[in-house]
């Protein structure tokens, strides 16, 4: 399939995880894809993946968490087909390790930042351009912990996520009269480093989730992606503020 073919897609958190292999995704089916992210090195590997295979891709390191960083964002992923069509925020961070009480200020303050604020603030420049060109489809990446399960040492990521959910929902109200579609996808414990436990090798964490998941496996990338995609395309065209959980089963 090529739902994208010509497309103009921004995703942020694009240097690795989620979000490199949505943005490679995206450009397999014809997209011009833009990744974000503040570190400019990964988002450069990024591209010459997508080069490799013959998509077009461009890198725009920027924190996401600053305003004038976000419109510059927003305004370089438009500047190649003149529209922006398409906006994933995949950025984030698991700031775990410590229960609610013995959370440090910096740390706290991290994961909000990273998880939550960098995404309004994406959002905020994403819908203004949309608007302007006449509509758009967002997607947020949020997750299974969160606003459906909760997990001990988590409190800050699971509230942040949670703000996600609730974020993309309002936001799907307001902006649906102006075309623009927003969705999120909340996925549980996937084939990225993040899903490893301290010490944890991929084998471990196999044995781990062989009993811990209903499923029994660590998700795939590419079942993520494919759920992204769909919530971006016109075939989720009656799709709006819903919160697509993929968790093998661990919140059902």
């Amino acid at each position: 399939m090529v739902r994208f073919a010509g497309q103009s897609v921004l995703v942020t958190g694009g240097g690795s995880g989620i979000g490199r292999a949505v943005a490679r995704a995206f450009a397999a089916e014809g997209a011009v894809v833009c990744v974000v992210g503040r570190r400019p090195e990964p988002l450069a590997e990024t591209v010459a993946q997508i080069a490799d295979a013959a998509g077009r891709a461009s890198a725009v390191a920027a924190d996401l968490t600053r305003a004038d960083d976000a419109a510059r964002a927003v305004d370089a992923a438009a500047a190649t087909t003149g529209r922006l069509d398409v906006a994933i925020n995949a950025v984030g961070v698991s700031g775990a390790g410590a229960r609610v009480a013995d959370l440090d200020e910096d740390t706290w303050s991290q994961v909000i930042a990273t998880n939550l604020t960098a995404i309004w603030q994406a959002m905020k420049h994403e819908i203004a351009r949309m608007r302007a060109d006449g509509g758009g489809a967002i997607v947020n990446v949020a997750s299974n912990i969160g606003a459906h399960s909760r997990r001990e040492g988590f409190g800050a990521y699971a509230a942040s996520k949670a703000a996600v959910s609730a974020l993309t929902r309002t936001a799907a109200r307001e902006y649906i009269g102006d075309r623009i579609r927003i969705n999120a996808v909340s996925p549980g414990p996937t084939d990225t480093p993040m899903s490893l436990r301290p010490g944890e090798t991929e084998t471990d964490r196999a044995a781990r989730l062989k009993t811990a998941l209903p499923i029994g496996r660590v998700g795939a990338l590419e079942e993520i992606t494919a759920a992204v995609l769909w919530l971006a395309s016109s075939e989720a065209g009656f799709t709006v503020g819903h919160d697509l959980v993929v968790d093998g089963g661990a919140t059902a």
